[in-house]
């Protein structure tokens, strides 16, 4: 059987490029841990910025009930 992978997709709000990764949930727990925002840096302008987990990967959210 294979694991389940999440899809986490957001946009750099400094220069708009796009951050997309496929991760399994014990790799989303272990970079971010069940934090309801994740702190990601853009590959291009290296900024650092806050995003909420419920818009960057949705289905992960539901999954571990971080919803509101």
């Amino acid at each position: 059987m294979a694991k389940r992978k999440y899809k986490m997709k957001t946009a750099c709000p400094q220069c708009g490029c796009s951050f997309a990764q496929v991760l399994s949930p014990e790799e989303i727990k272990e970079r971010y841990g069940d934090v309801p925002n994740v702190e990601i840096e853009c590959g291009e302008c290296t900024a650092k910025y806050l995003t909420d987990m419920e818009t960057a990967c949705p289905e992960w959210d539901e999954e571990c009930k971080m919803q509101k």
